[in-house]
């Protein structure tokens, strides 16, 4: 019997990171691929949520979301960012990707183009293959991370779309500038398409730098989809609440295809999200300040292993070339991994169309505690060590 798989997800088998999850379980492996964060949550939002159980919001919510958790959306993008934001313009979604998947199933038709900046974080691909529409690559250089802007430009068509900006960037961390936000806007002006921003990592910006919204730059602001969640930020990632807003139109089509998938997000959960949110500033510092800590043990103790690392500005990520180990083939290693070192990573090959492009890349996560990180970097020296 062929597949019952439609042809066009095909392609897209077991994502990489269950694939390194399940190998890491298996081998007791210290998992330092997964974008799991281990900051812990703020102990408040999870009375908050218990609260609301108990007062009986246990029912379906309004599909476009509780009137105060969209409030505080629009407020904390003020507050934050100084983007002046109407609540009714601002639609709670199933995490982050359910935002972008539909997103992109209500604004690409099938046969459209669509520009992702790769390396690029798997869903992208996938959410773009469910609407039938094609991907137009922009391979960001490695190790450089360098945006071509000539290739930028070739990239768009008439047929372009929409154009999907990560930052700050995952896998990378990556963040991209005013300059670089601007001349998206003005590509994406000329061809008419939409702007798709991922921000889910908007707190975690690190060495004094902050955030730069793309819906911030004028440029940009007129046809920018933003979307975030407070998986990250409240390390509650099994919460699943998102959220995607900008120009009413867009949003209004966005929600027309939200309604005809999952409805609705956890009720109980909102209003605890939207406390969150007004939390003093001091815990969004403490959180950043925390991971720059992790960050900068993970970066020390991969180059003292032996790998080539720049610092991320920003994110949960270390980008590790490991050809200084000899590794020529970051897939199959990674693959080796759990079992022979007893740790976990993902090889940025998974990011990008063309493989050869990160071919000994590997992605370490640092938003694991001290001591788990420690244990990661001494298991990987032992490796080492046995040549």
């Amino acid at each position: 019997m062929n597949s019952p798989l439609v042809q066009r997800m095909q392609p897209f088998g077991t994502s990489i990171f269950a694939e390194m999850t399940q190998r890491a379980m298996a081998a007791d492996a210290v998992n330092l691929g997964q974008g799991a964060p281990d900051s812990g949550t703020p102990p408040q939002l999870v009375e908050w949520a218990h609260e609301a159980m108990v007062e009986g919001r246990n029912q379906y919510p309004p599909f476009w979301g509780v009137p105060e958790l969209r409030e505080a959306i629009a407020t904390h993008q003020q507050r934050f960012h100084g983007l002046e934001v109407d609540p009714a313009e601002v639609l709670v979604t199933v995490g982050a990707t359910e935002a972008l998947t539909a997103s992109i199933l209500a604004l690409v038709e099938p046969g459209e183009e669509v520009i992702v900046i790769e390396p690029a974080y798997d869903s992208y691909g996938a959410a773009i293959a469910l609407a039938g529409g094609v991907v137009r690559p922009v391979a960001l250089s490695l190790p450089g991370l360098e945006l071509d802007p000539a290739a930028l430009e070739a990239a768009f068509s008439d047929n372009t779309a929409m154009v999907i900006v990560n930052t700050p960037h995952n896998p990378t961390g990556r963040t991209f500038s005013a300059e670089e936000l601007a001349l998206i806007g003005r590509l994406a002006e000329e061809r008419d398409a939409v702007i798709l921003t991922d921000e889910v990592y908007e707190h975690l910006v690190f060495d004094g730098a902050s955030h730069l919204p793309p819906a911030a730059v004028p440029e940009c602001a007129g046809r920018t989809l933003t979307v975030s969640s407070a998986g990250k930020t409240f390390a509650v990632t099994g919460w699943k609440v998102g959220w995607v807003h900008g120009p009413a139109e867009l949003v209004e089509a966005v929600a027309k295809v939200k309604q005809f998938t999952t409805f609705g997000v956890g009720t109980p959960l909102q209003p605890a999200i939207a406390k969150g949110l007004a939390l003093p500033e001091e815990m969004f510092t403490n959180l950043r300040d925390l991971h720059q800590r992790r960050r900068d043990l993970l970066v020390s103790g991969l180059r003292s292993v032996g790998f080539g690392v720049e610092v991320p500005p920003a994110g949960y990520f270390v980008i590790a070339d490991a050809a200084p180990l000899g590794v020529t083939d970051a897939l199959a290693w990674c693959r080796t991994l759990p079992e022979e070192a007893g740790v976990a990573g993902v090889p940025v090959q998974a990011f990008c169309s063309d493989p050869d492009q990160a071919r000994s890349l590997v992605r370490f996560g640092f938003c694991k505690t001290e001591d788990v990180i420690a244990e990661g970097i001494e298991r990987l020296q032992r490796w080492a060590d046995r040549g």
